[in-house]
């Protein structure tokens, strides 16, 4: 499946006390035909976006949390 990540952090990251308390990533998902795409928004704690700020990275993390959502049981 191709798996694009879309973001833009400048307007949807949280503070508490001028710290990072929580960013959403906003994604697009969708297979090779195009026939199967999913979206939406995923939120991540500032621990979890932390190391992870580039596209490619965000792309593993948000895949890793889709899948925990569609198959708990695979986690």
């Amino acid at each position: 499946m191709l798996f694009n990540v879309y973001t833009n952090l400048k307007h949807n990251i949280r503070y508490e006390e001028d710290n990072v308390a929580e960013v959403q990533v906003y994604f697009i998902s969708y297979d090779e035909g195009r026939t199967l795409n999913m979206n939406g928004y995923i939120p991540l704690t500032a621990e979890e976006f932390e190391g992870n700020e580039s596209t490619a990275a965000l792309k593993g993390v948000i895949r890793n949390k889709l899948i925990e959502r569609l198959e708990p049981e695979a986690v």
